[in-house]
């Protein structure tokens, strides 16, 4: 199964880094991931990852991971990723539009780094991993 990483977090790149397909950009916002992902989706890869997994808000970390593959582990429809991303992109902007991202300091942003590593680290260390 071809799989691939799509973030902007530098701990994710640095641990899969020859690994896994990784498609990183540290300039890339919450959104911006988002809306890459939403690319992958339309080439016709499917989420491995839910947008929004995890407990922490778009409008509280700076960070985002999402693994999407070519294969489809369930048989699942076109759109159901696609409608799914989409729903994201509008919580993201529900959540911005509540309330804008601090400025965090460096400590901060490396805890929120952490925070979506483990999420990340949670998936990879499942066996249908394994099999890309």
């Amino acid at each position: 199964m071809k799989s691939i990483m799509v973030t902007n977090n530098v701990r994710c790149l640095e641990k899969w880094e020859g690994k896994l397909q990784i498609d990183y950009n540290e300039e890339w916002t919450y959104l911006d991931v988002l809306l890459a992902a939403r690319d992958y989706i339309h080439r016709g890869y499917f989420l491995l990852t839910h947008p929004l997994a995890g407990s922490v808000k778009p409008n509280q970390t700076p960070f985002k991971s999402i693994i999407l593959s070519e294969e489809s582990l369930e048989g699942a429809e076109d759109f159901r990723d696609l409608t799914l991303i989409e729903e994201s992109i509008e919580a993201y902007h529900k959540f911005m539009g509540n309330r804008a991202l601090p400025e965090w300091s460096e400590k901060s942003a490396e805890d929120f780094r952490t925070i979506d590593l483990s999420l990340m680290e949670g998936v990879m260390a499942n066996p249908i991993m394994n099999r890309r």
